[in-house]
C-alpha cells in the first residue's frame, strides 16, 4: 500500500507509513481476486502489504508472494475467507473472532475489515503477541507454594547465581515479596477476570459448554449454545437427556471418545439434525465444533470443552453458489451448445428463414428453405428491393420499413404472395404466416428477422372445405326429408334444413344454436333424451318407424307419425361428437294404415268363419307332434340301445390291448390302428350322447324360464373356461354389465354361452393372438349378446349349413358338430333368433336375440331428433 522509499512521500504519508510502522495491531491491504468466468466471483485475495506488527505476527514478509488462501488453505473453513468476501462485497466495516488451529497457528484472532477503494483493509489482533513485564517472566519459571487447603503461600523461583550468591538471596527475597504481592493481585484479577470471562463467554456468538464426568453434565453453557438447543439446556442435566436425537447420530459417542482418550476432535461443517424449538420437528444444521478433554491434576479427563459455530448459512450459501456456479457453467455450455443447434436446425427446417441488415434490407443470411422459394436468384448481399423486386410490388418492402422505424414485430397471416416463376413456368400464389422481427446491436436496431411458414396446402384445403361445406348446406337446404344436426351433449342445434324447422314448428333462427330440448320443450319428458343418450354413447345408429311425437302446431299440441333415422357422427378419433336426424312425417300413411285397421276390425266376423278350417288344421298338427314325439322316442331308444355294444366293442378292444405282445401292440401297423378304433368308439360314444341331448332338447319346446342375469352367466362361464384361456392366451373382453334381466331357462342360457365361447377358444387363428369380445345391448324386446372373435372365420358357402347336425368345417379340433344345432334349437324354443357373421381368415360374430322382461317398444320417441 505505502512504497519504501519515505523520502518523497508527503508529511501525511510519512506521518501514516511511521504509524503502521509502530503500530501493534496487525495491518493487511488486500486486492481481490476474481474468478476467471467473468461472473464477478471473489475467489481469493493477493497481498499488497504487511505493517511489521503483521509481519511479526505471522512471520511472513511485507509484500507476500502466495494468496491468501493458499497462506491459509484452512480459512474457507474456518469461515475467515468469507468474512473477508462479505467485508468487500458489501463495503460495510466487520469483526470477526476466530480461534485459528490450523496452517501452523493455534492463537485467537481478533479482526476488523472493511473495503478501502478497490482494496480491502484488515486490522487484526493477538493476544499472545503481548511482552511480558519481568514479574510475569519470573511467574512463568516460578512455581506456586500452597497449603494443604489450596491457600498460596509463596513461590519457588528457579534462578541462576551469577556473581555472589549472598547477591543472590537479596535478590531472591526482594522477589518473593514482590511476587507475594503480584499473586495476591493476580488471585484478585482472576476473580475479576473469570466473571468477565463468563460475561464474554455469554455474548460470544459462538456456542460453548463445559460438559463434566463421564456422562457429560452440563457445568456452564452460554446464550448461543443454549439457543442452540433451543432452550432444553440446564445446568447438571447430561447431553443425552438435553438432545436425545444427537445420539443416534453419534456424538454421544465421539464425547465419550474425547473423555477416554484425551484427544481433541474437531468437526468442519457437520450435518446435524436437531428439533426446532418452535415446531418441534428436526431441522438440519451445519456445525464447525471442537470437543477438547480438560484433564485434572492427575492428567485424568475431567471435563469437555465445547465449542460449536453453526455455519449453516455459510453451507448453505455456498451450496447454493456451488449450485449456481454449475448452473452457470452448464447453462454456458447449452448456450454453445443451441447456437451450433439452432443454425443446424435453420438448415433443416422446412420454415423460411433470412436476417435483413440495415435501412435497405440487405440480406446477410438465408436458410435453404428461403432459397428455394427463389431459385436461380442470388439474394445474400443484395437488399429485398433488388433481390426480390416483386416483394416491392405487393407491399412487403413498405412494411418493412415500418418494422424497422418502430421496432415493432409484425406478424402476418396467411398473407399471399406470388414470386416472379422461373421461365415456362405460370404464375402462382402462395401463402404465408410469417413474422418480421427487428433485432438491435448495442441498444439499435440493426435489421429484421424473417421467419415464414408455408401455409399454402393449409389455405386451400380450408377453401376446398369451405366450397365443400357450401354446398352441403346447399344439398341440406334442398334436401327432400328433414335434416338436422346435434352437437355435444346438450344437442345443440348445428344444422336444420327448412323441412325440420317446419317439422318441429320452429323458424332456423329459432333452433340453430340452442339445446334441442330448450327449443322444443314439450319433447323433454317424452323419452327422447334417453334415446339420443344411448345412440350417442353406443356409437349406434337407431331406426324408428311411424313413432308418434307430440309436437306444437300453432297454439296446440299436435300427435304426429314419424321415420327417422339417428345417425352418430365421429371425429378423425372416432369419437361420437355430434349426432344427425333425417327423418319425414308419415301421419297420412299411418291414419291409412288406422283406417285400414278398421277395414280389418269389419272383416273379423269373416276370419270367425275360418275358424273352422283352422279346426281341421289344429287336427293335423296333432298328428304331426305325435310323429315328432314318435321319432324323438326313436332317436332316444336307439341311443340308449347302442350304448352296451358300443360299450362292449370298447372294452374288447381294451382287452385286446391288453393281451396282445408288447412288441405286437409297438407294431407300426397295430398300434396306431388300435388306437385309431378307441378314437372311433370315443367319438360315437359323444355321438350317443349328444343325440340324446338333442332328443331331450326335442322334447322340451317349452321349458321353464327365469329372469336371469346375463352378466353373472357370462362370468360363471368364464371362470370355467379360465384354465383354456390362460392356456391359448386368449385376451377376454366382456361389456355387458348394464342390460336388464333375460326372461330364458338359466341352463340352457349357460349352454349358449359355453358353446359360444369355447367355440370362439378352439378356432382361434394361429397367426395371432387369440381375441374375444363379448357385448349386449337392447333391441325392441330383445337383448342381442353379441360374440366377436378373431379366429379362422368361414366361407360364405359355409354359413348356410352352420347351423346343421353333425356340421363340421375345421376337423383339426375335436367334436361332433352338434353344438351349434342345439344353440340354435334352444334359442328358437324360447322365442329368439342367432345371426352370424363371419369372414375366412377374418373372425367370426355371432348375434343371439334373447328376450327380457322389459318392453322398449312401448316407449315413445321422436324420430326427428338427433340423438
Amino acid at each position: 500500500m505505502l512504497p519504501p522509499a519515505a523520502a518523497a512521500l508527503a508529511p501525511d504519508a510519512i506521518l501514516l507509513r511511521e504509524l503502521l510502522a509502530v503500530s501493534l495491531t496487525g495491518i493487511i491491504f488486500y486486492s481481490p481476486v476474481h474468478a476467471p468466468t467473468g461472473s464477478g466471483d471473489i475467489i481469493d485475495f493477493a497481498f499488497e502489504y504487511l505493517n511489521p506488527a503483521a509481519q511479526r505476527m505471522m512471520s511472513m514478509p511485507e509484500v507476500p508472494t502466495l494468496t491468501h488462501n493458499q497462506q491459509w488453505p484452512h480459512s474457507i473453513a474456518h469461515g475467515t475467507f468469507q468474512f473477508h468476501v462479505d467485508a468487500f462485497v458489501t463495503g460495510e466495516p466487520r469483526e470477526y473472532n476466530v480461534n485459528y488451529q490450523a496452517d501452523g497457528y493455534n492463537n485467537y484472532y481478533r479482526l476488523a475489515a472493511r473495503r478501502a477503494g478497490a482494496g480491502l483493509l484488515v486490522s487484526f489482533t493477538n493476544p499472545a503477541d503481548q511482552p511480558r513485564s519481568p514479574v510475569e517472566v519470573a511467574l512463568r519459571e516460578s512455581q506456586p507454594l500452597r497449603r494443604e487447603d489450596g491457600q498460596i503461600t509463596g513461590v519457588t523461583v528457579v534462578a541462576t547465581e551469577v556473581t555472589e550468591q549472598v547477591r543472590a538471596r537479596q535478590q531472591l527475597e526482594q522477589l518473593k515479596q514482590e511476587l507475594e504481592a503480584r499473586v495476591q493481585q493476580r488471585t484478585e484479577e482472576l476473580s475479576t477476570q473469570q466473571n468477565q470471562l463468563q460475561q464474554i463467554l455469554g455474548e460470544v456468538p459462538a456456542a460453548i459448554a463445559l460438559l463434566t464426568g463421564p456422562e457429560h453434565h452440563h457445568t456452564f453453557f452460554n446464550a448461543t449454545y443454549q439457543t442452540l438447543a433451543g432452550g432444553r439446556a440446564r445446568p447438571g442435566l447430561a447431553v443425552a437427556a438435553t438432545y436425545p436425537e444427537v445420539a443416534e447420530q453419534g456424538f454421544i459417542d465421539l464425547l465419550n471418545e474425547v473423555y477416554t482418550t484425551g484427544e481433541a476432535f474437531r468437526g468442519t461443517e457437520w450435518p446435524t439434525q436437531l428439533l426446532s424449538s418452535t415446531t418441534s420437528q428436526p431441522e438440519l444444521h451445519y456445525l464447525d465444533f471442537i470437543y477438547r478433554a480438560l484433564p485434572d491434576a492427575q492428567g485424568q479427563s475431567q471435563s469437555i470443552l465445547v465449542f460449536a459455530v453453526d455455519v449453516t448459512e455459510k453451507v448453505l450459501a455456498r451450496q447454493q453458489t456451488e449450485a449456481l456456479q454449475a448452473d452457470l457453467l452448464a447453462a454456458a455450455r447449452r448456450q454453445a451448445q443451441e447456437r451450433e443447434t439452432f443454425r443446424n436446425v435453420f438448415e433443416q427446417t422446412p420454415a423460411l428463414i433470412a436476417l435483413l441488415r440495415a435501412p435497405e434490407h440487405r440480406f446477410e443470411y438465408v436458410n435453404p428453405a428461403y432459397q428455394a422459394l427463389f431459385p436461380g436468384r442470388l439474394l445474400l448481399g443484395l437488399g429485398m428491393a433488388a433481390a426480390v423486386p416483386e416483394a416491392q410490388e405487393q407491399g412487403f418492402v413498405a412494411t418493412l420499413d415500418r418494422v424497422y422505424q418502430t421496432g415493432e414485430t409484425f406478424f402476418g397471416e396467411e398473407l399471399p404472395f406470388a414470386p416472379t416463376p422461373v421461365e415456362g413456368q405460370p404464375l402462382c400464389t402462395q401463402y404465408f404466416n410469417f413474422t418480421y422481427q427487428a433485432y438491435r446491436e448495442g441498444g439499435l436496431i440493426a435489421g429484421i428477422s424473417l421467419f415464414a411458414f408455408d401455409v399454402t396446402e393449409q389455405v386451400l384445403a380450408r377453401q376446398q372445405r369451405a366450397a365443400r361445406e357450401q354446398q352441403l348446406r346447399d344439398l341440406f337446404e334442398q334436401a327432400p326429408v328433414a335434416i338436422g344436426i346435434l352437437r355435444g351433449a346438450d344437442y345443440v342445434v348445428e344444422v336444420a334444413n327448412p323441412l325440420v324447422a317446419r317439422l318441429w314448428g320452429r323458424t332456423p333462427a329459432e333452433l340453430l344454436g340452442r339445446p334441442v330440448f330448450e327449443a322444443l320443450p314439450e319433447a323433454r319428458d317424452q323419452g327422447f333424451k334417453e334415446l339420443l343418450d344411448e345412440v350417442r354413447q353406443s356409437g349406434e345408429a337407431f331406426v324408428a318407424e311411424g313413432v308418434p311425437a307430440q309436437l306444437l302446431r300453432g297454439d296446440t299440441t299436435q300427435t304426429v307419425y314419424l321415420n327417422y333415422v339417428y345417425q352418430p357422427l365421429r371425429d378423425a378419433d372416432g369419437t361420437v361428437t355430434s349426432v344427425a336426424a333425417v327423418g319425414t312425417d308419415v301421419t297420412a300413411q299411418v291414419r291409412d294404415r288406422q283406417r285400414v285397421q278398421e277395414l280389418n276390425d269389419q272383416l273379423a266376423a269373416i276370419n270367425g268363419q275360418l275358424e273352422a278350417s283352422n279346426a281341421e288344421l289344429a287336427t293335423s298338427n296333432t298328428q304331426l307332434t305325435r310323429t315328432n314325439v314318435d321319432l324323438d322316442n326313436f332317436i332316444y331308444t336307439a341311443s340308449h340301445d347302442l350304448k352296451a355294444p358300443i360299450s362292449n366293442i370298447e372294452g374288447l378292444l381294451y382287452l385286446l390291448q391288453e393281451e396282445l405282445p408288447t412288441a405286437v401292440v409297438q407294431d407300426q401297423t397295430v398300434g396306431p390302428t388300435l388306437t385309431r378304433m378307441l378314437d372311433a368308439v370315443e367319438r360315437f360314444k359323444r355321438t350317443i350322447d349328444h343325440l340324446t341331448e338333442v332328443s331331450k332338447l326335442q322334447k322340451e319346446h317349452t321349458p321353464a324360464a327365469d329372469s336371469v342375469n346375463l352378466a353373472a352367466v357370462v362370468e360363471d362361464v368364464r371362470q370355467d373356461l379360465l384354465p383354456l384361456l390362460q392356456e391359448t392366451g386368449t385376451r377376454l373382453v366382456v361389456d355387458i354389465a348394464a342390460t336388464p334381466p333375460i326372461h330364458f331357462a338359466a341352463k340352457n342360457l349357460r349352454s349358449i354361452v359355453y358353446n359360444l365361447l369355447s367355440n370362439a377358444v378352439k378356432y382361434r387363428s394361429p397367426d395371432r393372438a387369440p381375441h374375444v369380445d363379448v357385448r349386449a345391448h337392447i333391441r325392441a324386446g330383445h337383448t342381442v349378446l353379441e360374440v366377436h372373435d378373431n379366429g379362422l372365420g368361414l366361407a360364405p358357402a359355409q354359413l348356410p349349413k352352420l347351423f346343421g347336425m353333425f356340421q363340421r368345417f375345421h376337423d383339426h379340433v375335436d367334436g361332433t358338430g352338434i353344438g351349434l344345432y342345439m344353440v340354435r334349437r334352444m334359442v328358437e324354443n324360447a322365442g329368439g333368433r342367432i345371426d352370424v357373421h363371419s369372414q375366412l381368415g377374418v373372425g367370426t360374430t355371432f348375434f343371439v336375440y334373447l328376450p327380457h322382461t322389459a318392453n322398449l317398444g312401448a316407449q315413445p320417441f321422436l324420430p326427428f331428433l338427433p340423438s
